[in-house]
């Protein structure tokens, strides 16, 4: 919190901070809020990594910054019959080292996806149901499915693709030292190093808008304090996640400009329900528990009943969130109107404990990144003083986004925080890797880190994946997002509002995926 207390009070001269800015307006350098753990673009489908691949690589569909499908390296796609898609790709498209893209790319790229080694997340989950490939010519591809597929252009805005004749040999390690760092997007790989910042340089060759920006620095600056004081001090730009206690002042000065925007991102706890006993739960004095009391669903409800979301919103989000029950927010499709944001209810939670057979509550120790999401460490804190009140005495243990994914994927922990958004602009995008069960050669329950498991909901949301009238199929979405809501397969506590701020002469479009992507800002 001291940190918090002094970045607030950060006072430097703007002026200073602007002198230069036109000399030097063909750079711009961004502090970004998270690290980033590989350059390879199909390693792990982690949201800072992927902000990186934005920049360097295309997808076959993209999205606007509303999340609506639009067209990318692929000019237009159709179905040709119930199982059969046909995708139209963009001709005379180059990558950054002046060969052609074909289509022989796209099926490298989507076949490369399941063969990464060691993948703490990978993207199969929007590849796998893609089941043979055809490449009718260099600017044509069908792709055939099992069954009828509606979201297989949603999924395709997900994935990257690179280069087969560069990466055919390449490894992840190849990819992080920027040898073979080679796409079709609006820039070129400049240099990584990592924990510090990524150099990118424009693709004058791009087929798409060339972007305003000779060079782009991504500064990497996790910490909240030294992101708001290197926009104040003229090293940066632009930042994106400003902290909540900077956001009055930053709007009231008349050097900067602010934008905001809710995201699809949701913010959510994990329960192991998996394990018979689970390692960080005891009884309240230590010893071991001979049951996990997560398997039960009034431990879980209580848990949910204990944490109160709108203190969260006002209290360390400071306005910057929206309470949820839900995995996407409106009006995204697939979103539940019904399904309202949890009240607080501690005197509920305990009666819940004491059903369960824990009238004296446990001791649970919650585990939580602490340079990811805007206020992650606070949220934890919070979180575990609410869990406290209702007789389930938490102490938390907060680390490195680096260091926690790859803990947390190993399912090393008990309660495990993590955010998700919905990259594919439908619920199937938040209800296929967070709460279907577990199975990877599938694509599904790829970040289920609580193991939940409901083959009802599975089958829902399997019959919606198939379903190809889009009424049928968002109700069949509400149906499967309802059944593992009211299971508590996880504890959602809100969707976060995303903030970017700019010098005076800068302006970003601010983006429900909350990418914060070089080609978006432009000089006033």
């Amino acid at each position: 919190m001291r940190l918090r207390r002094l970045s607030s009070l950060i006072v430097l001269p703007i002026a200073a901070a602007l002198i230069g800015f036109s000399a030097h307006a063909a750079n711009l350098r961004i502090g970004v809020g998270a690290d980033i753990t590989s350059m390879d673009p199909h390693f792990v489908n982690l949201f800072p990594n992927n902000g990186v691949a934005e920049h360097i690589y295309d997808k076959l569909v993209g999205l606007d910054a509303d999340s609506r499908l639009i067209p990318a390296l692929a000019e237009s796609w159709k179905t040709i019959d119930s199982t059969t898609w046909e995708f139209k790709l963009r001709k005379g498209v180059k990558f950054h080292d002046g060969s052609p893209f074909t289509a022989a790319d796209v099926v490298f790229s989507y076949d490369r996806v399941g063969k990464i080694p060691n993948s703490p997340g990978p993207f199969t989950v929007y590849t796998k149901a893609i089941i043979s490939s055809e490449i009718v010519d260099d600017n044509t591809i069908r792709f055939k499915t099992a069954a009828p597929y509606p979201l297989l252009p949603n999924d395709l805005s997900t994935v990257y693709i690179v280069s087969k004749k560069v990466a055919e040999t390449a490894t992840t390690e190849d990819f992080n030292a920027g040898k073979v760092n080679i796409g079709t997007g609006p820039f070129k790989y400049g240099e990584f190093k990592r924990g510090d910042r990524v150099e990118l340089v424009r693709n004058d060759g791009y087929w798409g808008r060339k972007s305003d920006w000779e060079k782009v620095t991504l500064r990497i600056l996790p910490n909240d304090p030294t992101r708001v004081a290197a926009l104040l001090a003229g090293d940066v730009d632009a930042i994106e996640n400003i902290p909540t206690p900077d956001l009055t002042k930053i709007k009231a000065n008349p050097n900067l400009l602010t934008s905001t925007k809710t995201s699809h991102r949701i913010i959510f706890f994990n329960l192991d329900q998996q394990r018979d006993v689970t390692p960080f739960v005891t009884a309240k004095d230590g010893t071991a528990l001979t049951k996990n009391p997560f398997k039960d669903l009034r431990v879980r409800q209580a848990i949910s009943k204990a944490i109160d979301r709108e203190a969260i919103k006002t209290r360390v989000m400071e306005g910057l969130s929206l309470p949820t029950d839900n995995l996407v927010p409106a009006p995204m499709f697939g979103h539940v109107p019904s399904l309202t944001p949890e009240k607080v209810d501690v005197e509920g939670a305990k009666k819940l404990l004491a059903e369960a057979g824990y009238p004296d509550g446990f001791a649970l120790t919650l585990h939580a990144p602490n340079n990811r999401y805007v206020n992650d460490d606070q949220i934890a804190q919070a979180v575990a003083q609410m869990l406290t009140r209702a007789g389930i005495i938490t102490k938390i243990q907060t680390m490195p986004m680096a260091v926690y994914l790859g803990r947390a994927s190993k399912l090393e922990f008990s309660m495990t925080m993590l955010g998700w958004g919905a990259s594919t602009g439908e619920s199937s995008s938040a209800l296929r890797p967070l709460v279907a069960t577990n199975q990877p050669e599938k694509g599904l329950g790829t970040f289920n880190w609580g193991r939940y498991s409901n083959p009802k909901m599975d089958a829902v949301l399997a019959n919606a994946m198939s379903t190809i009238d889009d009424k049928q199929r968002e109700a069949l979405l509400q149906e499967a997002t309802v059944l593992s809501m009211k299971d508590v397969g996880i504890v959602p506590i809100h969707h976060q509002i995303n903030t970017w701020a700019t010098k005076k002469g800068v302006v970003y479009t601010p983006r429900t995926d909350e990418y914060t992507l070089a080609n978006e800002f432009r000089p006033q």
